[in-house]
């Protein structure tokens, strides 16, 4: 697989753009998650409207042999509706924080979508043809009078026009008392873990009405509360394997087969701070808002707000990668507290062979690293370089002194355009970038 950039053979370029145009955006229309299925045929996207939207990868056509296949609406279905919890007296957004595929086993998929308390399992399948010929009722649907029925007739499968239906096969509620921060499947594809902020469950996927909770920090008295979990996920082969970041900068391993509350860590990952770079922002910045195994399961990745790092499993006192994504904003930190964009949550992705990742940034920018060449690019996600085929160039902040014509000043930078959600196709160079209520995919150019 191809790296990031700088070689002359790769170059990313515009595929496709979803979504309106408008300069008023809904709130119910900013996307909120981005995933892939575990082939790449299908992407799905959830949004704060409580909305789950499928895109499938179409066939190459023969006439056009260049434009490779693009992904065009499959499914759209509302997934969570906005619901009211009386005993507390609070609002229960429908906003959808995440999507998890599960792997294919028939001709339908099944994906999980969760809301701040409730996960529900869909099922996603085509139908083509229908039954006509009944014996007890009309073509239009009306019972007919037994009496009259003088023969019978078996009933026969004609053909009608594909419909794709989403149907609700299982509904996991009523056992996080926080917000649902993380959901993900285990390699064992019948079991999977859902994440609050001081919680985390283990649910069968056949079983609704019961869970076995594997983690809790909540102390007994709330104001002894130091940190809280921000992300969790399965290990991509051992079942028994999860892990958990946590507000304060520290991930920890852990293995169900030692215990059934694993409030004991098999392993503990932190890196130690450096005291001289030590600062009023220091616990907001290194708290992670991402944790993501490799492909291959060596490795893993956190997101913080500055930063991503790559671990390896076998070592936990530091990182083995520390990739700066956007280190120009460390001087911002006072005003990005005060508009609180220092609380945000970016979220980071590997690519199919763990050679690359990817996360994002401001201005609607997000970065890249070549695990393999250590070279990183900046690429923007807009619409004034979504002619189709397009070459993205790469995009350069200036932090000081003169700036060059291709650089944009750090002060100019749009704190409200945000990527945060972004998905890279498990096999193939093409990755998917939630902006605001835009969804855009870019493939690699190969000359």
């Amino acid at each position: 697989m191809a790296g990031v950039a700088g070689g002359n053979d790769f170059q990313w370029c515009f595929s496709q753009v979803k979504g309106a145009i408008d300069e008023d955006v809904a709130e119910a229309d900013i996307i909120s998650t981005v995933e892939f299925n575990y082939s790449g045929e299908l992407l799905a996207t959830g949004d704060k409207g409580g909305r789950v939207v499928i895109f499938q990868h179409e066939q190459e056509s023969k006439n056009r042999p260049h434009l490779r296949g693009e992904y065009n609406v499959y499914s759209t279905f509302q997934s969570h509706e906005p619901e009211f919890d009386y005993l507390k007296s609070l609002e229960i957004e429908e906003k959808i924080n995440k999507i998890r595929w599960l792997p294919q086993q028939n001709a339908a998929h099944f994906l999980l979508s969760t809301n701040d308390k409730t996960i529900k399992l869909w099922k996603i399948s085509e139908r083509d043809k229908r039954a006509e010929g009944y014996n007890l009722k009309d073509e239009d649907g009306r019972l007919r009078d037994p009496f009259r029925i003088t023969s019978l007739r078996v009933p026969v499968l004609m053909p009608m026009d594909l419909m794709v239906e989403a149907s609700p096969r299982r509904i996991f509620a009523n056992a996080h008392t926080y917000h649902i921060n993380s959901i993900s499947v285990n390699s064992d594809h019948e079991t999977y873990l859902s994440a609050d902020d001081l919680r985390i469950n283990l649910w069968h996927l056949e079983i609704t009405d019961r869970s076995f909770n594997i983690v809790d920090i909540k102390p007994a008295n709330m104001e002894e509360l130091t940190e809280v979990i921000t992300a969790a996920e399965c290990h991509p082969h051992q079942c028994n394997v999860f892990v958990y970041s946590s507000s304060k900068g520290t991930i920890r391993l852990c293995d169900m087969r030692a215990a059934a509350l694993c409030d004991r860590h098999s392993k503990f990952f932190e890196e130690p701070e450096d005291p001289s770079s030590r600062s009023f922002f220091s616990e907001i910045i290194s708290s992670i808002s991402d944790v993501k195994f490799s492909h291959s399961g060596r490795y893993m990745m956190t997101r913080d707000y500055l930063s991503v790092k790559v671990w390896d499993l076998n070592m936990e006192n530091r990182p083995v990668e520390t990739y700066q994504v956007h280190e120009y904003l460390r001087s911002k930190l006072c005003s990005l507290y005060e508009n609180d964009c220092i609380f945000d949550k970016f979220e980071c992705c590997w690519n199919g062979s763990d050679s690359a990742i990817m996360t994002g940034s401001y201005n609607n920018f997000f970065r890249m690293f070549d695990r393999n060449t250590r070279r990183d690019i900046t690429l923007e996600a807009s619409r004034e370089s979504s002619k189709p085929r397009a070459t993205l160039k790469p995009r350069k902040v200036s932090t000081g002194g003169k700036r060059k014509k291709d650089e944009i000043s750090v002060d100019s930078l749009d704190f409200n355009k945000k990527i945060l959600h972004t998905a890279w196709h498990p096999k193939d160079n093409v990755i998917a970038v939630a902006a605001t209520n835009n969804l855009y995919i870019f493939q690699d150019k190969i000359n």
